[in-house]
């Protein structure tokens, strides 16, 4: 019930800035129904405070609400379909060579800034704690030489589908992030999943 009416606020402040009486109005709630779900909303970052209106000459002017900027993009469905053309016209129409530095430069792109402390180990469980919060269901093993990132599916499984260069992207980001040399052994196919060996740096 709760998350019913949060998607039915939601989905009212995409259409526009709103007070909590509109909404209150418009969901059939009580102003604290409605500012209790707002309270939830803006803890989560999807909703957010963007000004005053006053509604008359007496009293407090009224808290207007509004869809995060930063939490918009969560509502497209767009971004999956966008890439997995965009990764296919790429592999048409360029050179492997070419293709794989653009995968290597958008994996430094994606580090640039990110870095981690402690040694080796403990930069890629950090690493990896990351690509898991980006949609990978990943884990590390140690063995006697080196580490190896297993990763149950991938969270570009239909890009790399169609463009197995795109492990390139992910594999010079765990590099950049965690200082070692990683090498890539991940699975293609129909059902892609990562699988990266990583080691110290010479």
């Amino acid at each position: 019930m709760a998350e019913s009416t949060r998607s039915r606020i939601v989905g009212l402040l995409r259409r526009g800035p709103k007070t909590v009486d509109e909404l209150a109005r418009a969901v059939g709630l009580t102003d604290n129904g409605v500012r209790m779900h707002l309270a939830a909303l803006e803890k989560a970052g999807t909703v957010q405070q963007c000004g005053l209106r006053r509604t008359g000459s007496a009293g407090k002017p009224a808290v207007i609400f509004q869809i995060a900027p930063e939490a918009e993009a969560a509502f497209s469905q767009a971004y999956v379909p966008m890439l997995a053309e965009l990764v296919s016209v790429l592999a048409g129409r360029l050179p492997t060579d070419q293709l794989l530095e653009i995968m290597r430069e958008t994996g430094r792109r994606l580090s640039a800034g990110v870095s981690f402390p402690g040694d080796l180990e403990a930069r890629l469980h950090a690493a990896v704690d990351l690509l898991n919060r980006l949609g990978a269901i990943a884990s590390v093993e140690a063995g006697p030489d080196r580490f190896t990132v297993q990763g149950i599916g991938c969270p570009l499984s239909v890009a790399v589908a169609r463009c197995p260069e795109v492990c390139t992207a992910v594999q010079v980001m765990i590099a950049e992030m965690t200082g070692g040399t990683v090498t890539q052994h991940c699975q293609h196919g129909d059902r892609p999943a990562c699988c990266f060996s990583i080691t110290a740096a010479d």
